[in-house]
C-alpha cells in the first residue's frame, strides 16, 4: 500500500473545511464558558473522519459516473488512475464511516439525541453526495449541503456538545464557515465544469454558468466578511471580532483570479488558496471571539 497515494485521496488540502466549524463552535463555547475540552476534540476526530471518508466515496463514485476521466485538469484521483482498486477504495471509505460513526458514539452519550440525528444525516450526505440513485453533486445540490454540514450543522453542533443547549451566535457564525466551506466547492466545480458537462454532473457552475460561478464566488466572501460587524454591533463583541477583515487584500486577489484567470488547471493552486484563506479567516475569527 502507497501512503502517499492515500493522503492523495483523502484530500488533506481541504481539511479546514471540518478543521475550522469546530474551532468556531469551540470559541464561541470557550466565550461563553461551557467549553469541554474531551467533547471538542472528539467532535473533531468526527468531523474530520466524516470528510475523509467522503473524500474516499468521492473518488469512487466519481469514477463509477465517469466524471473522473481524461478530461479532467483537477488533482490525480486514486480509482480513475488506477492506483486503487474501485472496490478497495468503496472498502476503505465505508470503513471510515464506520470510524466516524463509533467516535461520534461518545458524543450521543454525552450530548444525546439532538447529535446523534446531526451525525447520521452527516454521514448520509458524505455517502450521497455523489453515490445513491440521486447524487447530491450531480442534480445541484453539493453547494447547499455543503454550506449546511460544514456551516450550520458543524459549528453549531460543536457548541452544542459543549453547551448542551444551542446558540444563535453559533448560528450567525455558521453562515460565514459554511460560506467559506462552500468558497472551496465553488473553485472545485469552476475547474473541472468542462470534463463535469460531458460526465452529466449538474453543478450550479453547469446549470447556470461560468458568469454564475464568478458571481457566486463573490457572494461567499462577502457573506463570511458581513458576519464579523454582525458579532460588533448586534452581539457587543469587542473590536478584536473584526480580526478577519486583515485578509481582506487577500480576498481580493482570490476574486480577481477567479475572474481574471481562464485556464482552468492553475485552478488548482486556487483551491488550495481558498482553503488556506478559509483557515486564517477562521482562525482570526475564533481568536477575535476569544479575545471579547
Amino acid at each position: 500500500m502507497n501512503i502517499s497515494v492515500w493522503i492523495e485521496a483523502a484530500r488533506l488540502r481541504t481539511l479546514p473545511a471540518s478543521l475550522i466549524p469546530v474551532l468556531t463552535g469551540g470559541a464561541l463555547a470557550w466565550n461563553h464558558n461551557v467549553f469541554q475540552w474531551h467533547v471538542t476534540i472528539m467532535a473533531l476526530l468526527s468531523a474530520m473522519l466524516i470528510q475523509i471518508a467522503t473524500n474516499f466515496a468521492n473518488d469512487y463514485f466519481d469514477y463509477r459516473q465517469g466524471a473522473d476521466n481524461s478530461d479532467r485538469v483537477g488533482f490525480i484521483r486514486a480509482s480513475a488512475s488506477g492506483q486503487v482498486a474501485p472496490k478497495k477504495m468503496l472498502t476503505i471509505a465505508i470503513t471510515t464511516f464506520i470510524l466516524a460513526f463509533l467516535l461520534g458514539l461518545y458524543l450521543v452519550f454525552h450530548a444525546g439525541l439532538p447529535i446523534l440525528v446531526i451525525g447520521m444525516l452527516s454521514i448520509a450526505a458524505g455517502i450521497l453526495y455523489t453515490g445513491g440513485p440521486y447524487p447530491l453533486a450531480y442534480n445541484g445540490l453539493g453547494d447547499l449541503f455543503v454550506f449546511l454540514f460544514f456551516g450550520l450543522a458543524a459549528v453549531m453542533g460543536t457548541y452544542y456538545v459543549n453547551a448542551l443547549q444551542w446558540s444563535m451566535e453559533s448560528f450567525w457564525a455558521s453562515l460565514a464557515i459554511g460560506a467559506l466551506a462552500t468558497m472551496i466547492l465553488a473553485v472545485n466545480n469552476y475547474r473541472d465544469v468542462h470534463s463535469d458537462r460531458k460526465a452529466g454532473k449538474r453543478t450550479l457552475t453547469v446549470i447556470f454558468g461560468e458568469r454564475f460561478a464568478r458571481v457566486h464566488f463573490l457572494g461567499l466572501i462577502l457573506l463570511a466578511f458581513a458576519v464579523p460587524p454582525h458579532f460588533y454591533f448586534q452581539e457587543s463583541y469587542s473590536l478584536y471580532i473584526m480580526l478577519p477583515y486583515l485578509l481582506v487584500p487577500w480576498a481580493f486577489i482570490l476574486v480577481k483570479t477567479f475572474w481574471l484567470e481562464t485556464e482552468k488547471k492553475k485552478f488548482n493552486a486556487l483551491l488550495v488558496q481558498s482553503a488556506q484563506f478559509m483557515t486564517f479567516f477562521g482562525v482570526l475569527f475564533s481568536a477575535g471571539i476569544l479575545l471579547s
